[in-house]
């Protein structure tokens, strides 16, 4: 089992940048898939971005492609969301979660694809 806490959320102006991180605990990080997903006000949760257990292979929804940037560091059990020219609409809670290798099904934009989940961290972009 592992543990996810998400830090690095803030208040930032829109065009601005924050790098949010996910520190894992309990377990062998390296064997995990993430994803990072927002949750804004009144709206559900939706997919951001994920990294396969190895960083070789990374996705991304197209509301963030070519801003955001999702990387992990096996060695500090820590994944990585650089979030650069950021809009008013990024505004939301990010989570990041977690999913065991031999359980990955492979539909990483899809919430119930993982098991571990960290409690979130605010991003408020103002305009």
């Amino acid at each position: 089992q592992v543990r996810l806490v998400e830090s690095g959320g803030g208040l930032v102006q829109a065009g601005g940048s924050l790098r949010l991180s996910c520190a894992a605990s309990g377990s062998t990080f390296s064997t995990y898939a993430v994803g990072w997903f927002r949750q804004a006000p009144g709206k559900e949760r939706a997919f951001v971005a994920h990294i396969a257990w190895s960083g070789f292979s990374t996705y991304y929804a197209d509301s963030v492609s070519g801003r955001f940037t999702i990387s992990r560091d096996n060695a500090k059990n820590t994944v990585f969301l650089q979030m650069n020219t950021l809009k008013p609409e990024d505004t939301a809670v990010y989570y990041c979660a977690a999913e065991r290798r031999e359980l990955y099904r492979g539909r990483y934009w899809e919430s119930n694809e993982y098991d571990y989940w960290g409690r979130g961290t605010q991003v408020t972009v103002s305009s």
